[in-house]
């Protein structure tokens, strides 16, 4: 695919990316992905808080690097009237303006959704922030973690009768980058037809309560409250890790039919009969039937089962390390890791896209990450002005891109 070949449906949206962290950040390089062009505001001197974040190469962060490839860098003191009249240049040419700062902040700078969407019609205005811009705790700070306590993830993670546990990775940062993409898309939709565009209030809570699936759906109906169940299904017996001969085995036996093909499996036709006769059944004696299992999974090892159950239609996999995941011959083969030759830091590997769309080709590399800064002078010379020297050094040449 030629460098001039559009990257994938949203080819030609030019989003100004005032996030920083992991959440709008998240959001703008899927973005990204799907073909848009991401001029990252930065603050001048300092940048992005994940420039600082671990692990680090040649004195770079990776971290940053792998959520901000192919992105442009340009530094705006949105205080000082000089950067203000660049800002105020670029804001007629941008299609999407994402921004997570605490509500309030935005307005106070004199860049708040009101005043913008009236100026520009056409303007899809997207903010995140922990618990959005209305409701009481609107202007409370808020991180991954605050939400994961208070939106009640933690209290159904943990080993069962133990602690809850936050999940092992920011869910209510990632979650609110996918569910504020997703938002930006279907508004970018929308404006072909009404010429309009929208505020998106995104809030990390409010995405992280749609996500607790059947924990709140019991609560709601049944007034049922989940506690932690370590890596059992609360609902679905059996869907869980057991105990092999050498280690641990994930088994999904998620209906009857499957449950059979997992007895079958076993050479435990016995397990069909009453008291593991059907859904609820195996649910009321999952601690009986979890007994029965690893018994007969003792006689070999997670290997074998794992072979053995599978050929007999029974979903079983091995716990992956991430180790294990980055040499996972099927993500390699789905194209879910590429190459980042970055000019300071040396070759990367990053993970890849999701988006598998057609007409759209697979891309092995991406551009790196950019510089504080770096597209200072050609985004300048873009509008019209007189090129200035950036702030920070330069790391290769600007991203390709038309401001």
């Amino acid at each position: 695919m030629s460098a001039s070949s559009p990257r994938g449906p949203l080819a030609g949206v030019r989003v100004l990316d005032l996030t920083r962290v992991l959440a709008g950040p998240y959001a703008t390089t899927l973005l990204y992905e799907l073909g848009a062009e991401i001029l990252k505001i930065e603050q001048p001197g300092h940048g992005d808080d994940t420039r600082a974040f671990p692990p680090f190469q040649n004195g770079e962060s990776v971290y940053f690097a792998s959520i901000n490839r192919g992105k442009r860098s340009l530094a705006l003191d949105l205080k000082d009237p000089k950067d203000r009249a660049i800002f105020e240049e670029l804001l007629p040419k941008a299609d999407v303006l994402i921004e997570n700062f605490r509500p309030g902040t935005m307005d106070r700078l004199g860049y708040g959704h009101e005043s913008l969407m009236a100026r520009y019609r056409g303007l899809i205005y997207c903010s995140i922030s922990g618990f959005g811009h209305t409701g009481p705790y609107a202007q409370e700070p808020a991180y991954d973690l605050i939400v994961q306590a208070l939106g009640g993830m933690i209290s159904i993670n943990g080993p069962e009768g133990g602690q809850g546990l936050r999940l092992g990775v920011s869910l209510g940062d990632l979650a609110a980058g996918v569910f504020a993409a997703l938002a930006v898309s279907a508004a970018l939709y929308e404006r072909k037809s009404s010429g309009a565009g929208r505020f998106i209030d995104m809030a990390m809570m409010d995405v992280q309560t749609m996500l607790l699936e059947s924990a709140l759906v019991r609560q709601l109906a049944t007034g049922e409250t989940q506690k932690p169940t370590g890596s059992r299904h609360p609902v679905i017996t059996p869907f869980d890790v057991f105990q092999a001969k050498d280690g641990p085995i994930a088994i999904a036996a998620a209906n009857d039919h499957l449950y059979a093909n997992l007895c079958a499996g076993l050479s435990r036709p016995d397990l069909i009969q009453p008291p593991f006769a059907d859904m609820m059944s195996r649910y009321r004696n999952q601690a009986a039937l979890k007994e029965q299992i690893e018994k007969t999974l003792a006689e070999k090892t997670v290997a074998e089962w794992v072979a053995h159950l599978m050929a007999a239609g029974a979903p079983a996999a091995p716990i992956h390390t991430m180790k294990e995941v980055a040499q996972d011959p099927h993500l390699q083969a789905r194209g879910m890791f590429v190459t980042v030759e970055d000019p300071e830091m040396g070759p990367l590997t990053m993970t890849g896209s999701a988006f598998k769309i057609s007409g759209y080709a697979h891309r092995p590399t991406r551009p790196p990450a950019p510089n504080l800064d770096e597209a200072r002078t050609a985004i300048l010379e873009e509008l019209g002005r007189d090129p200035e020297t950036p702030r920070e050094r330069q790391k290769g040449p600007p991203k390709e891109g038309v401001w």
